[in-house]
């Protein structure tokens, strides 16, 4: 989870549920829904290359195959989902399910286009945006894009970021992720551009004095 400061409105009597919250879940999580993997090697790609399984602290993990949650309507009160929608097959039935066990609030995040332009995991389904004013999120499949044409330049950042060369995402989290809070149903539809996918150019903020000197430093240094 990479904005854990915009959680704010987990109320002390809330039941949370958290879906795929790796080795590092939510403190305030009381139960865990997992997706079923055929096999290691299907859990390890899914998780980025970790096979740490989640650090329950004998809170309840449940698993299911990637359709119903097992659970009954309004178990919860807050659904916590911080990148898996843009795994999953499909994001209408996934969403529904998140509404349907969690009373319509929540906390939804995942990489935008701009990460998988750079880095393309081929686990990632969809391109994913939510659009405030229109109460919206909108996915769309990479399988019915031309992204594998750039696969020649995502293939070699994604080398980078094996390297451990992360510093511009980690420097930039809202120009390559978003996530954000609800406390009412929004919708899910396919479709759009590329173009309405793109975040906005005002997450871009101008470097201030001190990082740029501090950058120009470290050039110099060769760090």
């Amino acid at each position: 989870m990479l904005f854990p400061e915009k959680i704010t409105r987990i109320l002390a009597s809330d039941r949370v549920l958290e879906i795929g919250p790796g080795s590092l879940p939510h403190p305030r999580s009381d139960a865990f829904l997992e997706l079923s993997f055929q096999n290691d090697l299907e859990r390890i790609s899914q998780r980025g290359g970790v096979l740490v399984e989640v650090t329950s602290d004998n809170r309840p993990v449940h698993y299911y195959d990637g359709g119903r949650f097992p659970f009954s309507d309004g178990e919860f009160d807050y659904v916590i989902c911080s990148q898996v929608i843009e795994h999953v097959e499909n994001p209408e039935q996934f969403m529904r399910e998140v509404f349907r066990v969690g009373g319509e609030r929540g906390y939804l995040e995942y990489p935008l286009i701009t990460y998988e332009y750079l880095y393309d995991f081929d686990v990632h389904l969809h391109f994913v945006k939510f659009d405030p004013e229109q109460n919206l999120l909108k996915y769309l499949p990479k399988r019915d894009t031309a992204f594998h044409q750039f696969a020649a330049v995502t293939s070699l950042f994604h080398k980078s970021l094996e390297s451990g060369w992360d510093d511009l995402c980690a420097a930039n989290k809202a120009l390559f992720f978003e996530g954000f809070e609800f406390d009412k149903r929004f919708r899910v539809e396919k479709g759009g551009s590329l173009e309405a996918m793109r975040p906005s150019i005002a997450v871009i903020a101008r470097k201030g004095a001190t990082r740029r000197f501090i950058g120009r430093v470290m050039n110099k240094l060769g760090v």
